[in-house]
C-alpha cells in the first residue's frame, strides 16, 4: 500500500470514529476532539518514520558522513604476550638475556605450575621438582643456575625451548 493511501487510509478511520464519537457523546468534546487530535498526530508519526526510513534505505552515504563514522577498533595484541616474544627472541640472540631475562620467566612459571598442581615448592623441594620437570628442563630452570661464560653466546635453541614449555604444560 502506497504512504498516501495508508495514510488517507487512517485518516478517514479517525475521522469516522470522531464523527461516531461526537454523535454519541460517552464522554465530553473535548476529550473526544483531544483524542482525535491525539490519533492524528501518531498517524502522522507513523507515516514520517516510515518515509525517514524508506530514505535511509536509498540514501547513499556521503563522503563527510563516512568520513564521521568509526571504524572498527583493530583486534590489539595483549602487552604481556609482545613482551614475553621480544623476551623469547632475546634469549635465543644471545646467552646474557636468556639468563637475564627469559630464564626467570620461565622459572616463574614452573613455580606456579608445580605450586598449584603438585603443591611442591620449586626452591624448598628441589629435588622433587626434578622429577616431575625432567633433568634437561631442570638444568635450565634451576633456581641456582650460573651465569654464562660468555654472555654474547647464543641464546637456547627453538627445540630446547619447545621441549621446556612442553615439559611445563604437562605438569
Amino acid at each position: 500500500m502506497s504512504e498516501r493511501r495508508r495514510l488517507a487510509t487512517g485518516f478517514l478511520v479517525v475521522t469516522l470514529g470522531l464523527v461516531i464519537a461526537l454523535g454519541i457523546r460517552p464522554v465530553p468534546t473535548e476529550r473526544i476532539l483531544a483524542a482525535y487530535v491525539l490519533a492524528l498526530a501518531a498517524i502522522g508519526l507513523a507515516a514520517i518514520t516510515r518515509v525517514a526510513a524508506a530514505h535511509e534505505a536509498r540514501h547513499e552515504v556521503s563522503a563527510f558522513e563516512h568520513a564521521l563514522r568509526r571504524s572498527p577498533p583493530r583486534p590489539m595484541r595483549p602487552p604481556e604476550l609482545i613482551r614475553t616474544e621480544r623476551e623469547i627472541t632475546l634469549g635465543m640472540a644471545s646467552a646474557g638475556h636468556l639468563h637475564q631475562r627469559l630464564l626467570p620467566l620461565l622459572r616463574e612459571a614452573a613455580a606456579a605450575r608445580l605450586s598449584t598442581r603438585r603443591s611442591i615448592d620449586l626452591e624448598r623441594r628441589p629435588e622433587q621438582a626434578r622429577r616431575v620437570l625432567g633433568d634437561d628442563v631442570w638444568e635450565l630452570l634451576r633456581p641456582d643456575l650460573p651465569e654464562p661464560d660468555d654472555r654474547q653466546a647464543p641464546g637456547i635453541s627453538i627445540g630446547r625451548l619447545r621441549r621446556v614449555v612442553d615439559a611445563l604444560e604437562r605438569i
